[in-house]
């Protein structure tokens, strides 16, 4: 049989087809699958990888791997064995903890009830590792390119408003109703037009600038702005990104980040 130099390498480099191999034999858990399994959402669970894995001094990119997600785009889950899985745990409740741990004596279950992969299928895995770590590499690229743009689009007093108008394609005029049904925004007055930021978004992605305004021949009045931190603008880049703020009619399906790279390239 012939053998390739990227087969002969990942033969002897055991650490690219680990997490793929082992998953393949169910002795690895998704990030998804612990999202499902938890009543997490996916990206509070990637958060707690990432934050767990740093303390650890690891890298990331070790665990990263790509799926394809309902409208076929690339996005990043992570494969975490049983000691890295019960490590995460540990900031979880005893009933998520329970149902992941039954998970996985389930998953052990059929690892033992399994044959040994054959040369040829460790081989295409690795194959298959591989494309995944560059793949990977790609979508770093690609999130260093995101935050430079954030970082141009951001400035220090902004409103959320002020912000969106840089978003291409978004539809700036309904951000506000988006941001109350977010419970990061709520309605003041009858008419809807005051907005005063939310116990949930207070000081977390938002604050307020507060100003006494004296109409002529009336009582004097405390006028609240909300303003975006950069917390927030992240929040609401990332939102923007997964295609969840409100977009206009013609827009032409490029996000500001689309158009940064294409401005690189």
């Amino acid at each position: 049989m012939h053998t390739s130099n990227l087969d002969v390498q990942a033969l002897n480099n055991p650490a690219p087809r680990f997490s793929i191999a082992e998953n393949v034999a169910r002795k690895t858990m998704s990030t998804r699958e612990i999202a499902e399994l938890t009543g997490k959402a996916h990206f509070h669970v990637k958060r707690d990888v990432l934050s767990l894995l740093k303390e650890l001094g690891e890298d990331a990119s070790n665990y990263g791997c790509i799926y394809l997600d309902p409208l076929n785009r690339e996005q990043t889950e992570y494969l975490l064995d049983r000691e890295h899985t019960d490590c995460l745990l540990t900031g979880y409740s005893a009933a998520m903890r329970m149902t992941v741990i039954r998970r996985w004596h389930e998953l052990e279950a059929q690892v033992a009830q399994s044959q040994p992969l054959s040369t040829i299928e460790i081989l295409q895995i690795a194959m298959e590792s591989e494309k995944a770590r560059l793949m990977l590499t790609a979508q770093v690229e690609q999130q260093a390119t995101k935050i430079h743009s954030l970082e141009n689009l951001f400035k220090e007093g902004m409103t959320h408003t002020q912000f969106c108008k840089g978003l291409n394609g978004v539809n700036v005029m309904q951000v506000g109703n988006y941001l109350e049904s977010r419970s990061w925004l709520y309605n003041e007055s009858k008419s809807g037009t005051r907005h005063r930021v939310g116990s949930y978004a207070r000081d977390k992605y938002m604050t307020e600038h507060q100003v006494e305004v004296t109409p002529h021949g009336k009582d004097p009045f405390i006028s609240y702005t909300p303003i975006l931190l950069k917390k927030g603008a992240a929040r609401l880049y990332d939102l923007y990104l997964a295609g969840e703020l409100p977009m206009k009619k013609t827009w032409d399906g490029l996000f500001t980040h689309d158009k940064a790279m294409r401005g690189a390239a």
